[in-house]
């Protein structure tokens, strides 16, 4: 029961990482920045492995980067898989394309958590880097809806909160569709 809870965790850091920074490439590409600087020379190591060979076979949709997104999907099929394997679970493929769907959006919503959290702390020091300037741009388009609905209290800016509190959430109301998807 231990070893199977720390391959778990395991198979969740590394999934985390590569999906994580797939799913940064995606979103970096579609917001057009460049990835001329440290993270984004860290996010092509991570994911130029996976990415480039899918790209080969599927082109980009526009501004969408469908390498990318399959990437995240493969990462996180192939997680799922090895737990499904490896617990010896009943059940088909059909639970691990239901598992896949939910680990990509709760990624997805862990990714925002985390970018909200180095936007947050970096809003309350002053610096004129270039990792934040870099995270500004890529929080800004998630807040700009928040903003336009909660004003600034006393100076200071709660849409980070609001949006982290509202990620929150929905990763509660994510548990029991899985469940209720699981048990179909």
């Amino acid at each position: 029961m231990v070893a199977y809870k720390i391959i778990t965790f395991l198979l969740d850091v590394v999934a985390g990482l590569i999906g994580g920074a797939c799913l940064l490439r995606l979103y970096m590409q579609w917001q057009r920045i460049p990835f001329s600087n440290p993270l984004g020379r860290f996010v092509f190591a991570i994911t130029d492995w996976i990415v480039l060979p899918l790209r080969k076979v599927l082109p980009a949709v526009r501004k969408f980067d469908t390498a990318s997104f399959v990437a995240v999907v493969l990462v996180e099929l192939a997680e799922f898989t090895l737990l499904w394997l490896i617990s010896g679970r009943p059940g088909g493929p059909e639970i691990l394309l239901v598992l896949t769907l939910f680990g990509v959006i709760r990624l997805t919503i862990s990714a925002v958590i985390g970018l909200m959290i180095v936007y947050a702390v970096l809003s309350w020091v002053q610096n004129d880097s270039v990792l934040s300037d870099l995270i500004d741009r890529l929080a800004a388009p998630l807040l700009r809806p928040i903003r336009k609905i909660v004003p600034l209290m006393g100076g200071v800016d709660l849409s980070p909160l609001v949006f982290i509190v509202a990620m929150y959430v929905l990763l509660m109301l994510l548990d029991p569709l899985q469940a209720a998807a699981l048990s179909l």
